[in-house]
């Protein structure tokens, strides 16, 4: 079923914590610099335009100034561990004040030949808390973790219940680090079962696996995270002088 016009459209809860560094880098002459980091999502997949690209488009129309940049760092089929280990060249040599790291996919769906072999749960779990503490200590960025997609690759009855476990762990993880969620799990699985959203609608029709995003999707993750965004920026603006 496609989606009803008359539903009311499901958001995710606005973030947890202002974003203060992005919100100061704003009010600056540099351009205010976003790295995404990730696999696929963060990459591109075939013919779908990647987020980064269209968040970074969402971004600069609503700010006038100063230019915004966000900075892709993504490669398909990586995990948290090769991410963390290049988190120091990829992500905080560019001394960003926003990053974005989308983490969990691959964990879950366990691709067989992915070279090399994708990372256990416990070994996932252990690199986003250590990539988590490089950011703390590698300069002054806030933090958005984003957990994985809600689409048939990861809900089969071999992988849903790892796909649960995942989320409610980086969930826990950025609670614990206080950090930013983006629920893109959440949010999507609301878009499937309450606005009635069709996985042929949310999934990239190109994707034999039935894993990755399709454009329609991207595109309204990009609106809702600029929108979560630009409500975390005001909250920071507003925020009295500490």
């Amino acid at each position: 079923m496609e989606r009803n016009p008359s539903t009311i459209p499901v958001l995710p809860p606005p973030f947890e914590h202002a974003l203060t560094n992005f919100a100061r880098s704003l009010q600056g002459e540099a351009p205010a610099k976003v790295v995404a980091l990730g696999s696929s999502t963060i990459a591109g997949e075939g013919d779908i335009v990647a987020l980064p690209y269209r968040l970074e488009a969402l971004l600069r129309k609503h700010y006038a100034k100063p230019i915004i940049n966000v900075i892709g760092r993504g490669i398909g089929g990586q995990e948290a561990p090769l991410e963390r280990d290049r988190m120091k060249r990829d992500v905080i040599a560019e001394q960003p004040s926003l990053v974005i790291w989308q983490v969990g996919t691959n964990a879950v769906w366990q691709k067989p030949d992915n070279v090399p072999p994708p990372p256990s749960f416990a070994e996932t779990i252990a690199a986003i808390r250590d990539g988590l503490a490089m950011l703390r200590d590698g300069g002054k960025a806030d933090v958005i973790l984003m957990d994985l997609q809600y689409v048939p690759a990861v809900l089969t009855p071999a992988k849903v219940d790892k796909a649960n476990q995942m989320v409610e762990a980086i969930g826990q993880i950025a609670r614990e680090a206080g950090v930013n969620l983006f629920g893109r799990f959440t949010l999507m699985k609301g878009w499937h079962e309450v606005e009635r959203v069709s996985f042929d609608r949310m999934v990239d029709p190109e994707d034999t696996d039935r894993l990755h995003d399709s454009d329609w999707t991207t595109q309204r993750l990009a609106w809702v995270l600029k929108d979560i965004i630009i409500d975390a920026v005001s909250r920071a603006e507003s925020a009295p002088a500490a």
